[in-house]
């Protein structure tokens, strides 16, 4: 087994330990049938097992690739960057996005933060190549918020911050 693939296995190993701590931690959270405060901490906790597991079968079942091993294309300065590659500035963008969504979600409130926020990531991850859809992304920004509001606030019956719809809603 090569370095990427010992680093990839060591990466699986801590995902794969680190979820079932935080399981055996959302276990111990107090709780009572139905849902309650431990029903997303486990949820997440068996995702991350299972991503640990993906992780680890991963590792096993990839090819043996050897350190530094590089594309058989070098990268000009005008071409732009494969569609697998994330810029840096994308991730810097989505970051001050998600601050300014916690900033703002109890002032505003989850329905408007929601939609702005689903909006304004859709187009950050909009590929440069592809021209921006204003109409599906605010439609589709909307119709998730709602439901989500709707689904905690109705069937869970836990009150999302409404912010500036506080007498509307």
């Amino acid at each position: 087994m090569n370095t990427l693939n010992k680093k990839e296995l060591l990466i699986g190993v801590a995902m794969l330990g680190a979820s079932l701590a935080y399981l055996v931690m959302a276990k111990q959270l107090p709780g009572h049938e139905g849902v309650d405060a431990a029903t997303v901490p486990t949820l997440l906790a068996g995702f991350l097992s299972l991503l640990g597991v993906m992780q680890l079968i991963s590792a096993f079942s990839s090819k043996p690739r050897v350190a530094g091993e590089t594309p058989s294309q070098p990268a000009g300065k005008n071409e732009e960057p494969a569609p697998g590659i994330i810029e840096p500035k994308t991730v810097i963008k989505t970051l001050l996005l998600i601050l300014g969504y916690i900033a703002l979600l109890g002032p505003v409130g989850f329905p408007l933060m929601t939609v702005v926020y689903l909006y304004l990531q859709f187009i950050v991850l909009t590929p440069v190549n592809q021209k921006i859809r204003h109409l599906s992304y605010l439609l589709i920004a909307v119709i998730s918020s709602a439901a989500i509001f709707l689904l905690f606030r109705e069937a869970f019956d836990l009150m999302l911050p409404a912010g500036l719809l506080n007498n509307f809603l």
